[in-house]
């Protein structure tokens, strides 16, 4: 663990974080991660709370959440006194996105198994029926998208199809 007065260089922050010097740039250029001070050269230096921070967003990217989330799960943890619901509301429709997505990733394995299983094997290209599958235009192989009936999927669903505001870039 690094100490409060220790400064370290990208190539150290990213060591002690398994995140890639381009990355942590990236970060930075979208403010996930505070822009470090700099030596007189144009170095950046960081700091411990670059590593807490850093290992923060990490841990939330491995999870699969957005950086939009990440963005909110930080201002949220910023608020020490704030009460916790709104991190556990978050946390719980990643959870019910990662059901959607686990379900959906089902029905291709399933359309994928179909195909297989109609394959006669040994035979020519021209006689291929996953090749044929392919290229019919009737139906989709998985078959249509099952919509969830959760009140709050409907209402994220009516919020994804307005323009999303764009974010204005700091001079």
């Amino acid at each position: 663990m690094t100490r409060d007065d220790e400064q370290m260089t990208i190539g150290a922050l990213g060591q002690a974080t398994g995140v890639g010097a381009e990355t942590i740039r990236y970060y930075e250029r979208i403010e996930l991660l505070p822009q470090p001070a700099r030596t007189s050269g144009g170095y950046r230096v960081y700091r411990p709370e670059h590593v807490r921070r850093l290992n923060f967003i990490r841990r939330s990217r491995e999870l699969g959440l957005s950086i939009e989330a990440v963005r909110e799960l930080l201002s949220l943890a910023s608020d020490r006194l704030r009460p916790c619901a709104r991190v556990d509301r978050l946390v719980r429709d990643h959870i019910h996105d990662l059901d959607h997505k686990i379900e959906s990733l089902q029905k291709l394995r399933g359309a994928l198994q179909r195909l297989a299983d109609s394959c006669r094997g040994g035979g020519r290209v021209s006689e291929c029926r996953i090749l044929e599958a392919l290229q019919e235009a009737e139906e989709t192989l998985a078959g249509p998208d099952i919509e969830c009936a959760e009140e709050h999927c409907a209402e994220r669903r009516a919020g994804e199809k307005q323009p999303k505001p764009r974010r204005e870039r700091r001079a």
